[in-house]
């Protein structure tokens, strides 16, 4: 073989390597474009995603904060006012309501005052077995429908009971000044007085006890009584009632 063949033959292979590095430095330039190009679009499918589910979880926590307030229990918020029932006065019946509003118009009281006091009345004489209208009328009479009333002896409230000899008769859990809420002193009232009836073996007599004139032979406290439940009657059937 010649020199100068020699030499063309190892041309020829230096220029096949040549061609052949660049054509692998362009497959590799070319995978790297390639793959530059997919990089951020699938980071944007990603951060799309996060962005997705950061916007649903602030709604999901803006729904929740709309149900149940920031710091607020669950227990808390399903125990609140929006949450239970009130406990409203026991409904009157229709000849109760008739002398609610004669009681108002005689002793200038505000019916809704009177309300609770007529209610407590209609269900503690329905238990005892009393007429509503007679407590109403000792009401009228031992304390004019004041809740905060005080005798010279110290007898208080509605139906102005004496605290020293009554204590043992006041509901557990009835407060610090019993005698002076209108439920309590109704119950505690009523109580005595179906004592006194079984005591002294008649109603009169029973009221008479009620009132301190147990010795009083013309019954004139039990008279008081029975006058001013007589007028509650006469309102409770419609036909109006005497302010004497």
């Amino acid at each position: 073989m010649s020199t100068t063949s020699l030499f063309k033959g190892t041309r020829a292979r230096r220029t096949d390597a040549t061609l052949s590095f660049i054509q692998y430095g362009l497959i590799i330039v070319g995978l790297m474009l390639v793959l530059g190009t997919i990089k951020p679009a699938f980071s944007g499918s990603i951060s799309a995603d996060k962005r997705s589910a950061t916007l649903a979880a602030s709604a999901t926590h803006e729904e929740e904060g709309s149900a149940v307030p920031e710091g607020l229990p669950v227990a808390a918020a399903e125990a609140s006012p929006t949450a239970t029932v009130e406990s409203t006065p026991e409904t009157l019946k229709p000849s109760l309501k008739r002398a609610l509003d004669y009681v108002s118009r005689r002793y200038r009281v505000a019916p809704e005052a009177l309300i609770p006091i007529f209610a407590t009345a209609q269900s503690v004489g329905r238990e005892h077995r009393l007429d509503p209208l007679l407590i109403i009328a000792i009401i009228g009479i031992e304390s004019r429908f004041n809740p905060f009333a005080e005798s010279p002896v110290g007898a208080q409230g509605l139906m102005q009971v004496m605290p020293g000899f009554h204590l043992d008769k006041v509901p557990e859990g009835a407060g610090e000044q019993p005698f002076l809420d209108p439920v309590t002193n109704i119950q505690v009232g009523v109580h005595v007085l179906e004592e006194a009836i079984r005591w002294r073996g008649s109603l009169t007599r029973g009221l008479q006890h009620y009132g301190g004139s147990s010795k009083d032979p013309d019954t004139g406290y039990a008279n008081k009584v029975f006058a001013e439940k007589q007028r509650l009657e006469q309102a409770a059937r419609g036909s109006g009632g005497s302010h004497a």
